[in-house]
């Protein structure tokens, strides 16, 4: 019983001096990478038990003979231990500067790469899935976020524009009345005439900025009712015909199945569909038409608008639901506004949890719209 406690004691002695000596390790290596560190305390942890059973065969009485082949074991052993803590401390340095590659390309956008390779123990492993998949998402904001960034800069360009042009008529109008230019009472109504025409023009604009500038805030306050998808397309295609009947353009309705029941906010999804029926017959030439098609597709209802305007370049198809864009740069006054018109139809349609797309079709264009169908209860 005294052998066993005074071997006990001896063990617990000599793993207490590795601790320490762990420890003193440690502390000056503290400004040394992570690999270096855990080489050592491996290093530390083999050399500790390879004392302590030396110390342990001497306490035991061995043989000279014995005590000689257990000290080849543990040389042997002991240097095998060391060998793989040095290689474990390696690749764990390794793994930890990958670490550090991707921790520095979170912050910077325009930082190296991080090293290619794979990443080992399982735990710094999670730890560098995780931190490349935040570097993605970072990234993707960062495109997002210069996306938005190009398009405000683009819609300031085109607010100014189309704000200067009607600014600058109002102004000549207002300046020819007041210089007296103009007295006969024909002409001074057809320009009262064109004042209100100019100024109905600036309402507009504003009235799709704010609109506009709500959606992109989620900021919309919808109403939501129980609607029929015929009644929505027929309401739209009454606003437009005017619009189309001074164009020379053919309207054509065509519903796919009974008429679908919408729980939605039944102004904005109207205004979406104007805004995209609008849209389709300024681009449709004289003569032309413009159809439009309702139905149901699985869980969702959709509504078509099909022109025949010669399609859209597949280069500006990404972009033609973002602010002011118009694939052609030229300007002309009866367009003040047109560039919103897509973008508000967008912003409205994913307000109901919808989606818009655009896709070229036979010489033409095709807007598709789709809204979710109420839950069965």
């Amino acid at each position: 019983m005294n052998e066993t406690v005074e071997l006990a004691l001896l063990a617990a002695g000599t793993a207490a001096a590795a601790g320490i000596g762990g420890a003193l390790v440690l502390r000056a290596l503290r400004r040394m990478s992570v690999g270096v560190q855990a080489a050592a305390v491996a290093v530390v942890a083999v050399v500790g038990v390879g004392v302590g059973a030396w110390v342990g065969g001497r306490a035991m009485f061995l043989s000279q003979h014995d005590l000689w082949a257990l000290g080849v074991i543990l040389v042997a052993a002991g240097a095998v231990g060391v060998a793989t803590a040095l290689v474990l401390g390696r690749r764990v340095g390794a793994a930890s500067e990958i670490l550090v590659g991707v921790a520095r390309r979170l912050g910077d956008a325009d930082g190296p790469p991080a090293e290619p390779g794979p990443v080992e123990p399982q735990e710094l492993a999670r730890l560098h899935r995780e931190l490349e998949l935040t570097s993605d998402r970072l990234e993707q904001s960062r495109a997002r976020e210069r996306a938005l960034d190009s398009s405000r800069r683009e819609l300031v360009a085109w607010v100014s524009h189309d704000l200067r042009t009607p600014l600058a008529g109002i102004r000549a109008i207002v300046e020819a009345l007041e210089d007296g230019v103009v007295d006969d009472p024909a002409t001074v109504a057809r320009y009262y005439a064109t004042l209100r025409g100019e100024a109905d023009r600036l309402a507009e604009l504003v009235d799709d900025l704010f609109e506009l500038s709500r959606a992109q805030a989620g900021a919309l306050d919808l109403h939501i009712e129980r609607v029929s998808l015929g009644d929505l397309v027929s309401d739209a295609l009454a606003g437009a015909s005017p619009v189309a009947a001074a164009k020379g353009v053919h309207l054509e309705g065509r519903l796919d199945g009974p008429p679908a029941e919408l729980e939605v906010s039944a102004s904005e999804v109207l205004r979406a569909l104007r805004n995209i029926l609008e849209n389709a017959i300024r681009h449709t030439p004289n003569d032309g038409t413009v159809t439009v098609e309702a139905g149901q597709e699985d869980d969702r209802a959709y509504v078509s608008v099909v022109d025949t305007g010669g399609g859209i370049p597949e280069r500006d198809l990404p972009r033609v639901f973002e602010v002011a864009f118009r694939g052609d740069a030229a300007r002309t006054p009866g367009d003040a506004g047109a560039g919103l018109g897509l973008a508000i139809a967008r912003g409205f349609v994913e307000a109901h949890a919808g989606d818009i797309t655009v896709r070229n079709e036979n010489g033409g264009c095709r807007f598709t719209v789709r809204l979710p169908l109420p839950e069965r209860g």
